[in-house]
């Protein structure tokens, strides 16, 4: 056997190792440095998850935030890559997350990650919140219904014990509740603000689909309607 190909295992065995995605990641690039913010430091229920949120200041207003979940000695980036801290939101087993990331202001998205391979990935290909939009674009009494900023998308608190502060009665990790918000520029001469307030839906883990139950059905229909007037 020649020595090429008594290498060539170990050689095979190194670019597996180095394709790992457990060891891609160590940790953010030079120049993040960790947040000492106690409100954006989270912790699964389970407690095998910590997230840490590291800024990057370049000046000029150019800051950029990456998320980094550790479990154990592995660390995975929770991306993309946003110019703001974020909030997040676990269910009960540990196995989703959903992460509020401001864009602006009074502006927010959603993006949805899953445990697989023991580290979080990204759910879903688009974010959780374009995802909802369409759903609410898709609808008869909705479709019509066109904002122009403060475009927001919020989960509803309860997911990590499946919204019982409602007084529902829904399987354990099974749903998400997702508001949705916005303003209009066009409106009568004697309202300030016209738009979308608080408008539900709910995002089921297991199928991937929407609806809205029928306890929001009097809410939504006023969230449709919101205005303030002069």
């Amino acid at each position: 056997m020649t020595a090429l190909f008594r290498t060539a295992p170990w050689l095979a065995l190194a670019f597996t190792l180095a394709a790992s995605p457990a060891l891609a990641g160590s940790g953010p690039p030079p120049g993040y440095v960790l947040t000492d913010n106690a409100d954006l430091a989270f912790t699964s229920p389970d407690g095998a998850t910590r997230l840490e949120q590291y800024m990057k200041d370049s000046g000029d207003w150019d800051v950029k935030w990456q998320v980094w979940a550790r479990r154990g000695e592995q660390m995975t980036e929770l991306k993309p890559e946003q110019g703001y801290g974020a909030g997040f939101r676990f269910t009960a087993d540990s196995q989703w997350l959903g992460r509020m990331q401001k864009t602006g202001s009074g502006e927010q998205d959603l993006f949805l990650y899953h445990v697989e391979n023991g580290a979080f990935v990204n759910a879903t290909k688009r974010s959780l919140s374009d995802l909802a939009w369409a759903y609410f674009h898709s609808r008869p009494d909705t479709k019509k219904m066109k904002l122009d900023y403060h475009i927001s998308a919020n989960l509803m608190k309860g997911a990590e014990d499946a919204y019982r502060w409602l007084g529902v009665d829904w399987p354990n990790n099974r749903y998400l509740l997702i508001s949705l918000s916005g303003e209009m520029d066009k409106h009568p001469k004697n309202v300030a603000v016209k738009g979308l307030a608080d408008w539900k839906c709910r995002y089921d883990l297991k199928t991937g689909k929407f609806d809205v139950p029928a306890m929001f059905a009097k809410g939504n229909a006023e969230a449709l309607n919101w205005e303030i007037k002069r």
